[in-house]
């Protein structure tokens, strides 16, 4: 995991969450990190433990010198497209930075670019790169704290194990109870679905 990949510039890392979801928002999140910073558990969200990311996340918070997280819900979702999604997404969790960052690190292939800002899209970068792997942990972790609290509206679809993930108990559920106003039409999960009200 390497710090930063410049130390001129002020480098923020972003990352998505729930971009493969059945249900929910897109989160994401844009961290700024000390140069140097690291800590022996950072990593990847997805090759951490809940514990992990739950220990993680404050001290991302309180060690960051800035962070943000934001998120684009399902009905958006649907109007644009859940590429485009994720991209409003970061942009939106960079408005709310208040220390303007001067290059951009992006998990991924693509981004659009933000204020004529600089940005590298970097493959797997939430592995590589620090300030990426705490972004994918704040928006990690902010969403299933997200997804937790819609379970309690919508305990049928079990999002309180499966985050809003296509698990097989997700997609039996839908076959069961049909679609609920949090569920991604334009992802075609079921043919004909009735809603959920």
């Amino acid at each position: 995991m390497q710090s930063y990949l410049q130390k001129k510039l002020i480098e923020a890392g972003l990352d998505e969450a729930g971009r493969g979801c059945y249900a929910g928002p897109v989160f994401a999140a844009a961290v700024i990190l000390p140069v140097g910073f690291n800590h022996p558990l950072l990593n990847d969200s997805k090759q951490l433990k809940e514990k992990e990311r739950d220990l993680l996340r404050p001290i991302i918070e309180k060690e960051s010198m800035a962070y943000a997280v934001a998120f684009v819900d399902n009905v958006e979702i649907d109007s644009i497209n859940i590429l485009q999604a994720s991209f409003k997404a970061m942009h939106l969790s960079l408005d709310k930075l208040y220390l303007l960052p001067e290059l951009l690190l992006i998990d991924g292939n693509c981004f659009k670019t933000y204020k004529d800002i600089p940005h590298h899209c970097i493959v797997k970068g939430d592995g590589k790169y620090a300030s990426i792997a705490a972004a994918s942990i704040l928006a990690k972790t902010y969403r299933d704290e997200y997804m937790q609290e819609l379970h309690q509206q919508f305990p049928q679809y079990g999002w309180n194990q499966n985050k809003g993930y296509g698990t097989a108990i997700h997609r039996k559920a839908i076959a069961i109870n049909g679609l609920c106003p949090h569920h991604r039409k334009s992802f075609n999960i079921i043919s004909s679905a009735e809603i959920v009200e």
